[in-house]
């Protein structure tokens, strides 16, 4: 490839240098595609065929060449499944520098892995190096004249081969070293401002997802406790409303959500933002996906990308059994998948497990919230299978659907639960859910609005605060969370 001949790929000593290395490298790429975006927007001068060869993603490769025993590793992640050269494409790398660094300090220490870093084939589309906000279509330019000049987005190079399982090992090809290149990476990144109304680089690792814009107060207001008690660095609202801890004592809750456009963007995002110790984040983000299955495979399409160490699924249900009250809690040990959205990648007949350490967290952290124990937790806290829809008028043809409920031994229903946890699975992210039942659709006990309102004000604070404290027991013990279970027989050696 002539770009190899430019700048050939250098060995690198440790992964710091390394990923120093990708960080000058995408600095320098960035800044020559917008400089050259720049010149012609003004003046008209395309980049020309060398200049074009600047625009390009920094590649990451690893070689492992066994001299010895393979390691007997029981951690989750940074394994290597075979020897030979893994390579992927890197974008942002200084965002993603801790991320980076965990994975690659392990590979160095236990395997030996060669490094090695250089520009890769392959292009950075220039909307992609373009400032959200800003304005091309000012310039005179149509984006047909753009695409003919400079690297556009191309759907043929963005896709989930990898995590789908549908790479194939070509000879004289490196194996894939991550999940996400460089430009599916991009590609999300973008995505998520668009859906969430956020920056992305504020989009936290610890991610609850709800389906009822209610939760949205209840964290608005736990995101000023924690700033005003000297946590946290920051509170993020949809359309780029920020408290600072400073502010926070004095900052009205109900002003800072009425203030927020949150109703301008699809699945509005609030994050609590901190950071650890290494300066990775390290704080919590809300996102409010809406009703339905098509949102919760949408938003975690995009948010897979960041890597979370967990996300969770904090909403409303059906309760579908008797001895059920409104307001008690559902704890998803399995899923009923007639979500149908994700039956190509990840077939109903395969499992999606739960996952022993989320579902502990979230039991402890239930008995903790409620104050209740043993017998009492159990009258509250079912632990049974989740029935997810993608029509929620599902009742309407309930004497089809009761047979395959009554199999399964459900206990509620809903219409994201499901799809949340099979994408947790098949893109690797622990996953969990704690549901709160809503109303009893089977038993004549619907949702009044009377009734509704009263519901909400009792257990909308509760379940949050159940959603949060598991977060924290898991965020305490991080190291323990990546499963096994989420991890094939090929796995790429990157989380």
């Amino acid at each position: 490839m002539v770009i190899d001949e430019l700048r050939p790929m250098e060995a690198i000593a440790d992964a710091e240098a390394a990923v120093d290395r990708l960080e000058a490298l995408h600095a320098g790429a960035t800044r020559a595609l917008q400089a050259a975006l720049a010149r012609y927007l003004e003046h008209r001068i395309p980049p020309d065929e060398t200049e074009r060869l600047q625009f390009r993603y920094p590649e990451l490769r690893l070689t492992y060449q066994p001299t010895g025993p393979v390691p007997r590793l029981n951690r989750a992640t940074a394994k290597f499944q075979a020897p030979g050269l893994y390579a992927t494409t890197v974008t942002q790398p200084g965002y993603f520098r801790a991320y980076l660094l965990e994975q690659l300090r392990p590979l160095v220490r236990d395997y030996g892995a060669g490094i090695e870093v250089g520009l890769s084939g392959q292009e950075i589309p220039y909307p992609y190096v373009v400032e959200p906000g800003t304005d091309l279509g000012g310039s005179g330019v149509s984006a047909s004249d753009l695409a003919t000049l400079f690297p556009t987005p191309l759907l043929s190079v963005v896709g989930d081969e990898v995590a789908d399982g549908l790479w194939q090992d070509a000879p004289g090809e490196p194996r894939p070293l991550a999940l996400f290149d460089g430009v599916r990476t991009d590609y999300s990144l973008r995505r998520l401002v668009h859906y969430t109304g956020s920056d992305w680089r504020e989009i936290q690792p610890w991610i609850l997802l709800t389906n009822y814009h209610r939760y949205v107060d209840g964290f608005v207001r736990h995101g000023l406790e924690r700033l005003a008690a000297g946590e946290g660095e920051r509170l993020v609202l949809p359309g780029g409303i920020v408290v600072a801890q400073a502010e926070a004592a004095s900052a009205d809750p109900a002003a800072l959500i009425a203030a927020s456009p949150w109703h301008k963007f699809q699945m509005p995002a609030y994050h609590l933002v901190g950071r650890g110790p290494d300066g990775a984040p390290q704080g919590t983000t809300l996102v409010n996906i809406g009703v339905g299955p098509s949102n919760a495979k949408t938003i975690t399409d995009h948010l897979a990308v960041l890597r979370p160490h967990c996300w969770l699924m904090v909403g409303h249900c059906g309760g579908l059994r008797q001895s059920q009250t409104i307001g008690d809690y559902v704890l998803a040990h399995g899923y009923l998948r007639r979500d149908r959205i994700l039956d190509d990648l990840v077939p109903p007949e395969i499992p999606v497990p739960a996952l022993a350490e989320v579902q502990i967290a979230l039991q402890s952290a239930a008995a903790a919230v409620t104050g209740e124990r043993a017998d009492a937790l159990k009258r509250r806290l079912r632990t049974g299978t989740v029935v997810t829809y993608d029509d929620r008028n599902w009742e309407l043809r309930f004497s089809q659907e009761r047979r395959r409920i009554n199999l399964s031994r459900a206990i509620a229903v809903d219409m994201e639960s499901g799809t949340i946890a099979a994408q947790g699975f098949r893109m690797r992210v622990p996953y969990g859910t704690l549901l709160c039942v809503s109303d009893k659709p089977l038993h004549g006990e619907i949702k009044l609005p009377g009734a509704a309102n009263a519901f909400y004000e009792r257990a909308v604070a509760e379940h949050l605060r159940i959603g949060l404290v598991t977060l924290d027991t898991l965020r305490a013990d991080r190291a323990g969370l990546h499963s096994r279970k989420l991890r094939s027989f090929d796995e790429p050696p990157f989380r």
